[in-house]
C-alpha cells in the first residue's frame, strides 16, 4: 500500500474526497478575508483615518496658539488714528510779540487707565491721552532711552500731565545716528531745572526715548503741543521749552503766575484736574514774589517767548 493511501482523511496533502473537510477550511479562511476587506472599505472615513486627524488637529492647534502668543508679543500695546503733520512756520501773534514754537494738537484727555491696556490715540505723537498710573510704568524714569529700548506713550503721557518734556526720536526716519544720539545725551546732561517750578532735571523730565509713528525724525512735546524737527536742533528744542513748559499741564507742581496781558493768550483749554489726580509730585515752588517799592508783593512775571 502506498503512503498516500495511508495518509489520514483530513490531513494537509491537497484536496480531499467529497467530504471537503480540507477544501471547506480553505474557503472559510478565503471568506474571512473578503469580508475583512469589505468591512475595511465600509467604516467610517474618521475611524479608518482616527489617527491622522488627531495628528492634523493637533498640529493646527499648535500653529493656532503659536500664532495668538506671537501676535501679542509683537503687536503695540497702542494705536494712532492720525499721524500729525507737521505745521508750516509760526507767524507773529496779533500783538506784534513772535508765535510761541510748535504747534497746538487737540486734546485727547487724561483718563487713567489699568497697566497693560491698549489705548487708540487719534494723534500722534500724542502730547495728550489716557495713560498708566503705576511705579516704573506711569510716569517712567525720566532719562535717555536707547535705541533698542521700548517705552510706550501711556508711560511718558503721564509725565506730560506733570509738567514735563518728552522728546521723541525716529530710527526710521533717520534721527538714530551716532552724532544725534549723542546730542540727545548732552540735551539731558545739560538740561535745565524747570520754567516755572524750577524742579531740577531727572524728576519728572525730561524723557528722551524712541517713537516711530511720527512725521518726521524728532519731536519735543509739552502737555497739548509739540514742536517737530528735520534735523535735531537741540538749542531749539530747549526754546521751546523754556516759556511753555508747564503752562498747560493738569497736574500742577507749583502755583502758576498769572498770565500778564502782554502775554500771548494759552492756546488751548486745560483739562479739569478730576477726582483722585496725582497731585504734585515734588514740593518745589516757583521763586518768591518781589516786593515793590510801596511794600505790597506783586506777582511773578510770566514767562514770555524767546
Amino acid at each position: 500500500m502506498s503512503n498516500e493511501s495511508r495518509r489520514p482523511a483530513g490531513t494537509a496533502g491537497g484536496s480531499q474526497s467529497p467530504s471537503g473537510s480540507t477544501r471547506r477550511g480553505r474557503r472559510e479562511r478565503e471568506r474571512h478575508r473578503d469580508r475583512s476587506r469589505y468591512s475595511s472599505t465600509r467604516r467610517p472615513f474618521t475611524e479608518r483615518h482616527r489617527g491622522l486627524l488627531l495628528s492634523l488637529i493637533a498640529a493646527a492647534a499648535t500653529v493656532l496658539v503659536g500664532g495668538f502668543l506671537f501676535v501679542q508679543v509683537t503687536s503695540k500695546p497702542y494705536a494712532c488714528t492720525t499721524l500729525t503733520q507737521p505745521a508750516p512756520a509760526a507767524t507773529a501773534l496779533p500783538n506784534g510779540s513772535p508765535a510761541p514754537l510748535g504747534q497746538v494738537q487737540p486734546d485727547m484727555g487724561r483718563n487713567h487707565v489699568a497697566l497693560g491696556v491698549s489705548v487708540r490715540y487719534t494723534y500722534c505723537p500724542p502730547a495728550s491721552g489716557n495713560h498708566y498710573t503705576a511705579t516704573e510704568s506711569g510716569p517712567i524714569q525720566p532719562r535717555f532711552y536707547g535705541r533698542d529700548e521700548t517705552t510706550v506713550p501711556q508711560g511718558w503721557i503721564h509725565n506730560l500731565e506733570h509738567g514735563a518734556l518728552v522728546v521723541l526720536y525716529s530710527c526710521d526716519r533717520g534721527g538714530c545716528s551716532d552724532a544725534d544720539q549723542r546730542a540727545l545725551q548732552d540735551l539731558l546732561q545739560n538740561f535745565p531745572d524747570s520754567p516755572i517750578c524750577h524742579i531740577p532735571k531727572g524728576t519728572i523730565g525730561p524723557v528722551i526715548t524712541r517713537f516711530e509713528d511720527m512725521k518726521a525724525p524728532f519731536a519735543a512735546l509739552v502737555w497739548g503741543r509739540l514742536l517737530m524737527q528735520d534735523a535735531l536742533d537741540t538749542a531749539q528744542i530747549l526754546e521751546f521749552f523754556r516759556p511753555q513748559g508747564e503752562l498747560h499741564n493738569p497736574e500742577q507742581q507749583c502755583q502758576r503766575p498769572s498770565p500778564s496781558p502782554e502775554s500771548p493768550a494759552p492756546s488751548g483749554s486745560e483739562s479739569p484736574a478730576p477726582s483722585g489726580s496725582d497731585g504734585p509730585l515734588t514740593s518745589a515752588s516757583p521763586s518768591p514774589a518781589s516786593t515793590s517799592p510801596s511794600g505790597s508783593p506783586s506777582a511773578e512775571p510770566s514767562p514770555s517767548p524767546s
